[in-house]
């Protein structure tokens, strides 16, 4: 079992940044692919960002990329969200995500979440 709990988010004017934490406990985290999801009121739960557990393998969704940087620190057991020139699309429940990846045949990286957190609100205003 791991156990995540979500932390930095807030109410942001657009343009603005955030930095979300995601602090791990439980099973080692540094044998643990990290990812961040995303669910804004009405619509599916979105993937983000991932990062995988030794070389830092990365990996964005297209409409955050450029402005989103994930990371984890493995001494502090956490995996972080930089996130930059938010925009009012950007609001949602963020959620944080201990699972596996994987490389694909076309050399992609990928990563499916088996252990969640409760979730952080991300509020970005016009």
């Amino acid at each position: 079992q791991v156990q995540l709990v979500e932390s930095g988010g807030g109410l942001v004017q657009a343009g603005g940044s955030l930095r979300l934490s995601c602090a791990a406990s439980g099973r080692t985290f540094s044998s643990n692919d990290m990812g961040w999801f995303r669910q804004a009121p009405g619509k599916e739960r979105e993937f983000v960002a991932s990062i995988s557990r030794s070389v830092g393998r990365t990996s964005y969704a297209d409409s955050v990329k450029g402005r989103f940087t994930i990371s984890r620190d493995n001494a502090k057991n956490t995996v972080y969200l930089q996130m930059n020139s938010l925009k009012p699309e950007d609001t949602a429940v963020y959620y944080c995500a201990a699972g596996t990846g994987w490389v694909g045949v076309d050399n992609s990286y990928n990563f499916r979440p088996v252990y969640w957190g409760q979730g952080t609100q991300v509020t970005v205003s016009s």
